[in-house]
């Protein structure tokens, strides 16, 4: 399973941006430190539409230098903008097999930002980070066989199950203020990329027919997922998939932040 909410920008335009917008932001009072705080806490605002909840803490440690530590969590339901991914899906039979899943998840992203303007808290930065993450999956997986007096059989498997990931990225973006304490921080682009493993597991009493239809539906599925290694067993007990391989994703957004 993929991060599959991406934007591409260019790098050339991403670098035009950071130069030109230094003479916006040195106009600004950017001393450190100020009658502010060197605090800020944040809400990312547009991850709201994606059913996920991100808040972040940052604290000045330098004239432009801060460390922030996020956490995001999105509660179990069902795929944000399901019918824009069924859009982008170019093997429906497979799509149909998985797309009433249902997921869950939480991570933790420590980041350390430096601001290329005057002073920490204002004008465009460039924050390497780290993140971890869980996702706990709900799949009901869809399968179809022939019964014994050739009829199709349409059958469901509960699976179950988490996928732990680990990526490290760089995420550029600016912030400045909107009023005395309160501050607007935009995550312009911060692509990610690492490590993932998992299993989910689904248990079912299952004939020679099932298992057999299941192992060539399954082969199919680890076939349509690039750059992931599945390995999957099937028994008269149900199915285990095992899940290991690398894992992209991208940070984005608008933030409100409020200064102590």
């Amino acid at each position: 399973m993929k991060n599959y909410y991406a934007t591409k920008l260019s790098l050339p335009l991403l670098l035009l941006m950071l130069i030109q917008g230094q003479a916006l932001f040195a106009q600004q009072d950017t001393s450190y430190p100020d009658q502010d705080g060197k605090n800020q806490v944040k809400l990312n605002v547009t991850s709201l539409l994606l059913k996920t909840y991100v808040f972040q803490y940052e604290r000045a440690v330098g004239e432009k230098t801060s460390l922030a530590l996020g956490f995001s969590f999105m509660p179990k339901s069902g795929p944000p903008l399901k019918s824009k991914i069924e859009d982008m899906v170019d093997d429906q039979e497979t799509w149909d097999r998985v797309k009433d899943y249902k997921t869950s998840n939480f991570a933790f992203t420590p980041e350390f930002r430096y601001y290329l303007g005057k002073g920490v808290f204002h004008g465009f930065y460039i924050a390497p980070f780290a993140r971890f993450a869980k996702y706990s999956v709900d799949v009901p997986f869809h399968y179809s066989y022939t019964g014994a007096d050739n009829t199709t059989i349409n059958e469901t498997l509960p699976m179950n199950g988490d996928i732990n990931t680990f990526t490290g990225g760089i995420l550029f973006g600016a912030q400045w203020k909107l009023s005395k304490l309160v501050y607007l921080d935009w995550w312009i682009l911060g692509p990610n990329y690492g490590t993932s493993s998992g299993s989910l597991t689904g248990v079912k009493s299952l004939n020679d027919r099932e298992q057999t239809e299941l192992r060539n539906q399954l082969a199919d599925l680890g076939h349509d997922i690039p750059l992931v290694d599945t390995k999957y067993t099937v028994d008269g007990n149900g199915v285990k998939v095992d899940v290991d391989g690398p894992w992209a994703g991208v940070r984005a957004g608008v933030n409100i932040g409020f200064r102590f």
